[in-house]
């Protein structure tokens, strides 16, 4: 007798704990969250070159019609050469008719601006000599 209703209180409990979940369950939400992820923005190939110093890579580049004043990422390349201290290419850059005197599209830098916050002394004089002849 007692192993009875030892078992039928085993099979009430179990019943009332599955009634309990499947009432809880229903409670649940369900909650649909879209999230969009913009793709960032690359750097062109040839901004690539002067970041990496390729010098050689970007005379190549100029000769085959890459615009010295074209933005990628919002920075035009001497942008660049003035942030990464790139002076050999900067005065490149110059030699081509780069124009210094244009604004990144998001902070409103310009290449002599980015040369100062990068502390980059070289390209620094480079864009000194530039814009003052």
């Amino acid at each position: 007798m007692r192993k009875l209703a030892l078992v039928i209180a085993l099979f009430l409990s179990a019943g009332i704990t599955f009634a309990n979940t499947s009432k809880n369950e229903k409670e649940f939400k369900t909650a649909t969250t879209i999230l969009v992820v913009k793709p960032s923005p690359k750097v062109s190939p040839f901004c690539m070159s002067i970041v990496k110093g390729d010098l050689a890579t970007v005379q190549k580049l100029i000769s085959l019609g890459a615009d010295v004043n074209e933005k990628s990422n919002g920075m035009t390349p001497a942008m660049y050469a003035a942030r990464y201290n790139r002076a050999d290419i900067l005065e490149l850059l110059v030699l081509h008719q780069a124009d210094l005197k244009t604004k990144c599209s998001g902070k409103g830098y310009t290449a002599m601006e980015y040369a100062k916050l990068s502390n980059a002394k070289d390209a620094q004089a480079v864009l000194e000599k530039a814009l003052n002849s």
